[in-house]
């Protein structure tokens, strides 16, 4: 199977040398998507639970782009800069993930690209 790079123009542009995703065959690896606007690159909402849902959303184009849908997701990494913030992503993580919600690890870190407050990457495979 061939390596394909995948991209949405609804979805931010890649802010340096990776692709939002790339499909082999039926799987899909999508990068870390940011809460940033599609049109300006800028960050969207200062809250952690608006961020979760553009970051999601911006996940969505992107699987539209793999023809995916999110119940084609198998595993996602969210990234966060205060855990404290734990409960607030979860909540609107479970609204895009309610049935059947993919395996996850979640972690903290120090600083995320422009600031954001979280950060989401995905595999995702359609049979």
């Amino acid at each position: 199977m061939a390596r394909r790079v995948v991209s949405s123009d609804t979805a931010p542009k890649a802010i340096g040398p990776y692709s939002q995703a790339i499909r082999n065959g039926s799987w899909a690896f999508i990068s870390g998507c940011l809460p940033a606007d599609a049109v300006t690159g800028e960050l969207v909402g200062g809250d952690i639970k608006t961020q979760t849902r553009k970051v999601l959303e911006n996940m969505g184009q992107i699987l539209k782009a793999c023809k995916m849908e999110y119940d084609h997701v198998l595993k996602t990494t969210v990234f966060l800069t205060n855990l404290a913030d734990f409960a607030d992503m979860n909540e609107v993580y479970g609204q895009f993930f309610s049935t059947n919600p993919p395996a996850r690890s979640c972690v903290q870190v120090a600083a995320l690209p422009k600031g954001a407050l979280v950060e989401i990457e995905a595999i995702c495979r359609k049979n």
